[in-house]
């Protein structure tokens, strides 16, 4: 039987030690051993093998299985509520950046006329929103 320490043990020291690393983590990320970008452009092929590899052996469904609702919301309630707001600041810049398209093709669109409510002809003018935000995804911006 080989020697090794017991998993309490292990997860002791990994959540004593780990944080102290912080500065360690920080300094990989400004200053990898590799580009990031480049990196991960050639990883592709792979990410998109394992992606299918997951799919077929149905492991999404075997980890939301695994982990149960509680695990999900006792992290979510521990980790992100405390993260939640500093992290929405400062994601600011990067959501005005992204959302940007968006709201320029809403602001260019030239609305079906509003019919009294519950009239289905309103149900254009969702089309048209609609219509307008998939183009933006694809693209092609709206006219």
């Amino acid at each position: 039987m080989a020697n090794i320490r017991t998993i309490e043990q292990i997860a002791a020291k990994y959540s004593a030690v780990t944080p102290q690393r912080t500065a360690d983590y920080e300094a990989g990320v400004r200053s990898p051993k590799a580009d990031w970008a480049t990196q991960t452009l050639a990883a592709e092929d792979s990410w998109q093998t394992g992606v299918q590899n997951a799919i077929s052996e149905k492991r999404f469904g075997k980890g939301v299985r695994a982990a149960g609702t509680e695990k999900w919301q006792r992290g979510a309630v521990e980790k992100g509520s405390q993260r939640w707001g500093p992290g929405v600041q400062m994601a600011q810049p990067a959501y005005a950046q992204g959302f940007a398209p968006y709201r320029d093709a809403i602001e260019r669109l030239t609305l079906s006329p509003r019919y009294a409510r519950r009239d289905p002809r309103n149900l254009n003018r969702v089309k048209q929103v609609v219509d307008a935000m998939i183009a933006t995804a694809r693209g092609r911006g709206t006219t």
